[in-house]
């Protein structure tokens, strides 16, 4: 019981001791709490003055900015009235001067109106003094004149044509000479094979076939006339499209090394030698535009280009002087200033209409024109291509060229075939159009028709009026006839004094 009692007094004593203990900590944090609040009070004083203190001074400086803006905005006003009543006080003044100036007009107007009386009435009493018109005047002025100084102008206009033609020959030379120096090129005229050698008259036999149907066969699949007896030993073929003679020539040319020749035969190597000339035909237009540096033509053109490798003219092969002329065109382009590539790509090009003139109807340049137009050729080539002959005016540089590089490469030595009795006949018609004027009293082509030397009548010609003839002469020459390089036209006018002393 004591010791329950004990515990009891023991848990009282703890209890009050705690309690004491825990009132003095509460004591003590609520002197520092209010202490604490104090001191956070005293702080946010001190803020709110400083605030109060740092917006004070932003007010201060804004009004200080608008103050100024202010003044600034009042300064531009002031200058921009100041520059309005400028602008006032000048338009006034412009006016004034206008004024002045439409008086001026009018008294200037006035002027030259009492001027023109004043010549009319000179020029009518100069009539009336002189008995002739103003007209009739200057009529008799001019005969007066032309009278005086005819002599010293047939003299001038024959000097001035004789420098302007002494200096455009030595640089015209010049050029040509220039470009046919860097150019090398072969000399000698090509032909195209037309015939084809047999090996004996047993192939001969195997080619026409019984009762003729290998023969048969043969043209029926090319296309080409196939002739056998008329040379001995050689079959010969004839066809205006050089393409399908060349297939016929490869076609026999294979049959014959092969040794089956028979219809069914015939079909496969005609078929095989189509693709083998179409491989060459597509290689040869390539290999001309890779030659000559001309690159972006389109497949159509070239695959034309490349058929001219079968084709020839006069004995030239087509597509070598195509070539031939785009590098010497090249050349003359550069040191004339022209356009070095429409120059070379219409040189190139100038005779593709010679690949269609069998399927087309036309001159070959005007095929050559439409069929670049056709195809997305430039413009300009087109033209230059198509003005390469004298039946049209040539508009550019270019064709110039082109007309200029065509001449060179047909009439260089060797490069053409031209038989006697085509020779002849235009030694013919050079006299024939120097004889068609009038006051002609005899006319001769001379120097293998590199000059035509013509004699007139003095008393129908006159000096002024042979330099003319010489003229009109040369430019009937330029559009009625095809030759290569220049003629020369010499009118030669002679008076002769004959007497007798008796």
């Amino acid at each position: 019981m004591l010791s329950v009692v004990l515990a009891l007094v023991g848990l009282v004593i703890g209890f009050g001791t705690n309690s004491v203990i825990s009132k003095k900590r509460m004591g003590s944090a609520e002197e520092g709490a209010k202490k604490e609040l104090e001191k956070a009070k005293k702080e946010a004083v001190k803020l709110v003055e400083e605030a109060k203190e740092e917006a004070n001074r932003s007010v201060e400086e804004s009004k200080k900015e608008e103050h100024s803006r202010r003044k600034e905005l009042q300064e531009i006003e002031q200058r921009l009235v100041t520059r309005e009543e400028n602008l006032d006080k000048k338009l006034d003044d412009l006016d004034k001067r206008s004024e002045k100036i439409r008086a001026s007009e009018d008294d200037i107007e006035k002027l030259k109106n009492e001027i023109r009386e004043i010549r009319v009435k000179q020029q009518e009493k100069l009539e009336k003094i002189a008995k002739l018109t103003k007209a009739d005047a200057a009529q008799k002025l001019m005969e007066m004149t032309e009278r005086d100084i005819r002599h010293d102008l047939t003299g001038l206009i024959s000097k001035l044509q004789n420098e302007a033609r002494e200096n455009a020959e030595e640089q015209a030379g010049l050029i040509i000479t220039t470009a046919m120096e860097r150019m090398s090129s072969e000399v000698t005229a090509e032909r195209t094979i037309t015939s084809v050698k047999l090996e004996d008259e047993e192939m001969k036999g195997r080619i026409i076939g019984k009762e003729g149907r290998n023969i048969q066969a043969l043209q029926k699949a090319t296309g080409v006339d196939i002739m056998v007896d008329d040379t001995p030993g050689y079959i010969v073929l004839s066809s205006f499209d050089p393409v399908r003679r060349e297939v016929a020539r490869q076609t026999i040319e294979m049959l014959m090394k092969d040794g089956r020749i028979h219809p069914g035969r015939i079909e496969e190597v005609v078929e095989k030698a189509q693709k083998n000339v179409e491989k060459d035909v597509v290689r040869a237009g390539e290999d001309a535009a890779r030659e000559v540096g001309v690159i972006g033509i389109p497949k159509e053109i070239l695959h034309l280009l490349g058929e001219l490798k079968y084709r020839t003219s006069y004995g030239q092969n087509v597509l070598k002087h195509s070539t031939e002329m785009a590098h010497l065109a090249g050349i003359i382009a550069e040191e004339v200033g022209a356009n070095v590539k429409i120059t070379k790509y219409s040189a190139l090009v100038h005779d593709l209409g010679k690949a269609l003139t069998h399927k087309m109807e036309g001159k070959h340049h005007h095929i050559s024109g439409e069929i670049l137009r056709k195809y997305g050729a430039p413009e300009e080539v087109a033209l230059a291509a198509e003005q390469h002959h004298d039946d049209m005016e040539a508009t550019s540089t270019e064709a110039l060229i082109i007309r200029v590089v065509d001449a060179i490469s047909a009439s260089r030595p060797g490069a053409r075939n031209i038989s006697a009795e085509n020779f002849v006949e235009r030694m013919k018609d050079l006299e024939n159009v120097a004889n068609s004027f009038k006051g002609i009293e005899k006319s001769y082509a001379i120097s293998a028709g590199r000059e035509v030397r013509i004699f007139v009548k003095p008393g129908e010609i006159d000096d002024l009026s042979a330099i003319k003839l010489a003229r009109d002469i040369a430019t009937k020459i330029e559009s009625t006839m095809q030759y290569p390089g220049t003629i020369k036209v010499n009118v030669i006018r002679e008076t002769r004094a004959v007497e007798f002393a008796k």
